[in-house]
């Protein structure tokens, strides 16, 4: 007999995770690639954070860039992917937008590798955070490096409080669409709400 659609898809679904299941048995592997944790979202990966409690998250990952106190989601997707790799596209994506590169990037420790540390000194662009080598033994030069870190992190903080705002007013971090189409439906309109927000309360 013919099966609907929705479960004849989830028949598939069950299909592709016997498979993935065989093979790590199979392998003595606890790992394989594109892995299927549900059934009903088999789009959903398991991405590792090595966060206190949750060690592992399920759901969107988000690169975003702030801009003059305006959020943006450069990049949405469901691949435990590196988040480093999008820097070269925000910055051009900044250019694109404004005519110019920006002055500094402000950066959490993920984001300062010899790629984009090149790529930033290449364009003169100031990549927030420690620079490599060796301590200044000049002392007050070495207070004014520490001074400008301190600025860079209360700078970035921002962003933490944006993605946090989110949370506490538009539940961003407990999405309950099924579709990957609609969970990043959802994700653009938060953010597109929180624009708003910024802009009314300078009215």
């Amino acid at each position: 007999c013919d099966l609907p659609k929705n479960l004849y898809r989830n028949l598939l679904v069950v299909r592709e995770v016997y498979r993935q299941q065989q093979k790590m048995y199979h392998e003595r592997s606890c790992r394989i690639q594109g892995r299927i944790v549900s059934i009903s979202q088999p789009h959903i990966r398991p991405i590792v954070r090595g966060k206190a409690g949750v060690p592992v998250e399920f759901g969107a990952k988000v690169s975003a860039s702030y801009v003059d106190e305006f959020i943006s989601f450069d990049r949405i997707s469901f691949d435990p992917y590196n988040e480093s790799q999008d820097l070269p596209q925000q910055v051009e994506a900044y250019k694109s937008r404004h005519g110019v590169y920006p002055a500094s990037v402000h950066v959490d420790k993920i984001y300062r590798t010899q790629a984009n540390r090149k790529y930033c000194q290449e364009r003169g662009i100031r990549l927030s955070g420690a620079p490599l080598g060796r301590p200044r033994k000049d002392a007050q030069e070495q207070r004014k490096i520490k001074q400008q870190q301190r600025d860079d992190a209360r700078y970035r903080s921002r962003i933490e409080g944006v993605f946090g705002n989110g949370k506490r007013r538009l539940s961003i971090n407990r999405v309950l669409t099924k579709l990957s189409s609609t969970t990043i439906t959802v994700i653009m309109l938060a953010g597109i709400t929180l624009n708003f927000i910024k802009i009314l309360r300078q009215f």
